[in-house]
């Protein structure tokens, strides 16, 4: 699933692509799962002519400010993905290494398509059907991004804030690091990175952390998701330490991490990947 690194590098190319610009062409595929019911042609209405007043993320919503048409948001699901046409885009893992485009040279599982005054095309892809597209009148009034605490990139806790927090919670410190209301943006792959970098067992109870664990949880989450998102979410410039390049696969992935073993298991309800002679 894209993370915050995923959705902030989604951002950036919706912010290049379109800010400043008047929408002059949208075309918004008839899919009632990915439009929650909503009508597209009342959608595209709503973005033709649109100008585009800046771009917005929190957690792993993205957002495209319309001015006085309002706010379109999204969210990428499994393997949505959002890419400027004719300019290089990396891939998530969701992707494969299938052709973007179908036999007429169209993007494959396109569920929106924004075309600027300068000619240039963004568009947002799904295979999966577990994307969405919303609208509300403004950030402020949207229920979704009211609900989310706060970014763990733009605006993370401290470790006092974290501890008060925890002491709180009888939870697997895992399913807390995935609770979007604790930390907005964090997902799978960054949970169990965050957890082996830092040294953490994913059963530890949250309560359970010292303050010096939890100082060093946070750096390590700040440290990870800063250097994804300056990579633009491209996997292969990840650093080779890191857990993210082993923890894939299932009952046939890799076995062991640089010499150790390396466990897979369900805890707080998602497969993590992890190392226990590292991790206590």
């Amino acid at each position: 699933m894209p993370e915050l690194p995923e959705v902030e590098t989604v951002r950036r190319v919706f912010d290049r692509v379109l800010t400043g610009k008047t929408i002059i062409e949208a075309e918004v595929a008839p899919d009632e799962i990915v439009l929650q019911g909503a009508e597209p042609l009342a959608l595209q209405s709503r973005l033709e002519g649109a100008p585009v007043a800046g771009t917005g993320r929190k957690g792993k919503y993205w957002w495209i400010d319309l001015g006085d048409r309002g706010v379109l948001f999204g969210h990428l699901g499994m393997a949505g993905w959002v890419r400027e046409i004719g300019a290089p885009t990396i891939r998530i893992r969701e992707h494969g290494n299938a052709p973007l485009e179908d036999k007429d040279g169209r993007p494959k599982f396109l569920k929106l398509r924004l075309r600027a005054d300068d000619g240039r095309e963004v568009v947002m892809t799904d295979g999966r059907r577990l994307s969405r597209l919303w609208t509300a009148n403004s950030v402020e009034s949207d229920e979704r991004v009211r609900a989310l605490g706060p970014d763990v990139w733009s605006e993370p806790p401290t470790a006092g804030q974290l501890q008060t927090i925890l002491g709180k919670r009888k939870a697997p410190i895992k399913a807390i690091l995935l609770d979007q209301t604790v930390f907005a943006g964090v997902g799978n792959w960054i949970a169990d990175e965050v957890l082996y970098q830092a040294g953490i067992a994913p059963k530890r109870l949250g309560a359970s952390l010292s303050r010096e664990e939890i100082k060093m949880l946070l750096d390590k989450l700040y440290q990870i998701v800063d250097l994804a998102v300056a990579v633009g979410a491209d996997k292969a410039q990840f650093p080779e330490d890191w857990l993210f390049h082993a923890r894939w696969g299932g009952a046939k992935g890799e076995e062991t991490f640089r010499g150790e073993p390396l466990v897979r298991e369900p805890v707080g309800g998602r497969t993590t990947a992890w190392v226990p002679t590292k991790q206590k």
